[in-house]
């Protein structure tokens, strides 16, 4: 199935200039999101993971129904304040700034290994940072996975596990 006729794409969204990939048609058409589910579950089944992470807010789309397929925890990392409870943060550099990504104190335990999902690769700095996140508190990364990689922003040179994606924009 070519999943690329399921990507919306919207010019100058969010600002002027750039081109916004949307994963929504992919979401509204069954078919073609139990494919996509399956193709990843297919992917991911080897790594034996215990956990999933989904990246806000996309990644939580991907990484939920992937974990009741693969019968596995899920936890969301998010950006700073958005979650209830004791959080571990990691900072980390953007062009022009910083950010910084949170996941519950209680969302994991040390020594687990975890596969990172999100919607879209880019530039790959938010892997990275959730990459570091989840070691600085004792959890392996196994994988990283999307749906879309936009090959041509470099970002899966960041990214030091194995990856994985359904569709790449060279």
């Amino acid at each position: 199935m070519d999943l690329t006729q399921y990507i919306g794409r919207v010019p100058d969204f969010p600002k002027p200039g750039i081109l916004f990939y949307d994963i929504s048609p992919l979401l509204a058409s069954p078919i073609a999101w139990q494919y996509a589910v399956s193709q990843l579950t297919k992917q991911l089944q080897p790594y034996q993971a215990d956990l999933l992470i989904g990246i806000e807010s996309r990644g939580f789309l991907l990484a939920a129904p992937l974990a009741m397929t693969l019968k596995l925890g899920f936890a969301m990392v998010r950006k700073k304040g958005k979650l209830p409870g004791k959080t571990v943060r990691h900072e980390y550099a953007l062009e022009y700034g910083t950010d910084t990504l949170e996941i519950q104190e209680n969302a994991f335990k040390v020594g687990k290994k975890a596969i990172i999902l999100d919607d879209l690769l880019a530039t790959g700095g938010t892997v990275e940072a959730t990459s570091k996140l989840l070691q600085q508190v004792g959890i392996e990364v196994a994988a990283t996975a999307c749906i879309i990689e936009l090959g041509f922003l470099k970002g899966r040179s960041k990214i030091v596990t194995p990856f994985h994606s359904l569709i790449n924009f060279p």
